[in-house]
């Protein structure tokens, strides 16, 4: 079975800069780490792959420093790597993205399964994964809590809902992201670092995967940020002190004032 699992490098603090020309994230000199959500993936990937055999590659699209997370992946116990990157990418919205990353899908050739996170945890959309279905004309299922079946031509998938779950079937090739619950990642072996350090990441330009270009990067992505900031402190509250019951009546209090200011 022919697995690839598409991740992201992502800023490792909450201390994000924003550059108000583009209104793009300014991730020179941050930490970074592969999204926590992608690790999930990556994990399942490899759960699957020793139930019924086959080849993990991870991709990555970024800058040259998304090396590293791929070499981590690889650590984990991933087959293949590839980069994609160049500098007509930047500025990509989850549809570029997912667009890109469907082109780079189509240049591996054949596959049997697409597993993503839910969603990275620098933009939180949710979007990627399944727009990359779309763009590959492909099933998909998203927050894939457990896998209960697989093989050569179908998956049995548990999906998570807001009121329960849905157990659904799809045939392969298909695509699903994954939610924390569905495993625990596990920890890179010695061995594992040892070979990530050595292997050739393959690295693919906006050339190399025949991408349009103009649906690439800030210029081909049909949403724009208008305005990204971080929201200004609140000042301090009121405190409330008495009994339970005096704070109730002092709260209930204050909620009449409100409402009657409102009207």
């Amino acid at each position: 079975m022919q697995i690839i699992v598409c991740i992201k490098q992502v800023p490792d603090t909450t201390d994000i800069k924003i550059d108000p020309v583009t209104n793009t994230l300014i991730r020179e000199g941050a930490a970074s780490i592969i999204n926590p959500y992608d690790m999930y993936a990556i994990e399942e990937a490899l759960r699957i792959k020793e139930k019924v055999q086959g080849e993990v590659t991870v991709i990555t699209m970024g800058p040259p420093q998304a090396e590293n997370a791929l070499r981590e992946a690889i650590s984990l116990g991933c087959d293949e790597a590839i980069l994609i990157t160049d500098r007509a990418f930047a500025g990509s919205d989850t549809w570029a993205t997912s667009y890109t990353l469907a082109c780079a899908i189509k240049k591996i050739g054949e596959f049997d399964l697409i597993i993503c996170g839910k969603q990275a945890m620098d933009g939180d959309t949710a979007q990627v994964g399944p727009s990359v279905s779309v763009q590959l004309d492909i099933p998909q299922v998203t927050y894939v809590r457990k896998v209960e079946k697989i093989d050569e031509t179908s998956a049995c998938l548990e999906r998570m809902t807001e009121e329960g779950y849905e157990i659904i079937e799809t045939p392969l090739p298909c695509l699903f992201t994954v939610v924390k619950e569905i495993n625990e990642p596990r920890l890179a072996s010695l061995k594992g670092k040892m070979r990530a350090k050595k292997v050739e990441i393959t690295k693919w330009t906006s050339e190399d995967i025949e991408a349009d270009s103009e649906k690439l990067g800030l210029n081909g992505s049909p949403t724009q940020v208008v305005k990204i900031f971080s929201p200004s402190p609140r000042k301090g509250g009121e405190m409330l002190e008495g009994s339970t019951e005096e704070v109730v009546d002092k709260l209930a209090s204050h909620i009449k004032d409100i409402v009657s200011s409102c009207k």
